[in-house]
């Protein structure tokens, strides 16, 4: 496993293992094939775990890892969790709500800090000509949540905060501008700039290499997500979707991705994530797999390398 260099938090591994998969966001698992996966990732080399409270119900991605460990301690791995928080609807206490939420992360998983922790509400434009509900305002971002946050790590709760920069183009640039800045940032990466359901600004241009490059500047490093955009980037939709919702209709739309793939005698989530370990400025992928099985597609792809440049071209030029 190739191991890069992650600012503040030292090094870590080049796949990441995410809690969606684990928390049966993307199909259905078990606990015990979820635990299993976790252990396998730790025993092929993967340094970082990154969960959230809202990856499956009853908070079982972080269930899942917190059993996991317990099972087999690895106090040297390094973990990923998550907050929400809202100001639209008019939200208050914001400073209360990431505690409780990160005091229930730190149970969960028998830890008493997070390697890092993220924001997980997307940014409303300072400007106010956008909004949605579930997100913040950028005032609230800077003035409350980034204050609370930097405490947190000055006080060891936490050793480093990040964003998963999605949401409107315009603050999310801003927070990765301005200082403070996160000690890491969530990016949507893949071939196609697939956003599928994560967004919610159809009138704003995606500006997801944009961000990475911005992240770059900023020697932020980058965790990549989406990598198989939500499954859509896959040789076959591993769950029943209408076929009006955003992955379906993104996996129709990524027919001559597979088919390139299939030319090259490789499966479309490991062409996916090797693009994805390509892209200057990615510290590490972070993998949506829910099993054991999907995990080894995975870790053969890494083994394999990142793409060279010239395959990179020519699975950008599917874009156009």
């Amino acid at each position: 496993m190739q191991i890069r260099g992650f600012g503040r938090l030292g090094r870590i591994s080049a796949l990441t293992l995410g809690g969606g998969g684990l928390g049966g966001v993307w199909g259905s698992t078990d606990r015990a094939e979820a635990v299993s996966t976790v252990h396998a990732a730790l025993d092929a080399g993967i340094t970082m775990l990154d969960v959230a409270p809202s990856y499956g119900g009853d908070f079982e991605s972080e269930r899942v890892v917190g059993e996991a460990l317990r099972q087999r301690p690895a106090p040297d791995v390094q973990i990923t969790s998550k907050v929400q928080v809202h100001d639209v609807p008019p939200g208050g206490d914001f400073a209360g709500l990431i505690d409780r939420s990160l005091a229930g992360s730190l149970e969960r998983l028998g830890r008493d800090h997070l390697d890092l922790l993220l924001l997980h509400t997307q940014m409303l434009p300072r400007d106010g000509s956008a909004t949605a509900g579930g997100t913040i305002h950028w005032d609230s971002y800077r003035d409350a949540v980034v204050p609370h946050f930097e405490r947190l790590r000055d006080a060891g709760t936490i050793r480093a905060w990040g964003i998963t920069a999605v949401g409107h183009p315009a603050p999310v640039l801003d927070a990765l501008r301005t200082d403070p800045r996160p000690d890491a940032a969530q990016i949507i990466v893949n071939p196609l700039d697939m956003n599928g359901d994560m967004w919610i600004y159809p009138d704003a241009p995606s500006t997801n290499d944009e961000l990475v490059r911005a992240a770059s500047a900023a020697a932020i490093p980058v965790l990549a997500i989406r990598a198989v955009a939500a499954g859509s980037l896959t040789d076959t939709l591993d769950r029943d979707l209408p076929a009006t919702h955003p992955a379906a209709a993104d996996y129709a739309r990524a027919a001559p991705f597979r088919k390139l793939a299939a030319d090259r005698g490789e499966s479309a989530a490991s062409l996916a994530h090797r693009y994805a370990l390509a892209v200057p400025g990615v510290a590490s992928v972070i993998l949506g797999v829910k099993n054991r099985t999907e995990l080894a597609e995975c870790l053969e792809a890494e083994a394999r390398g990142p793409l060279p440049a010239d395959e990179v071209a020519e699975l950008l030029a599917l874009r156009a």
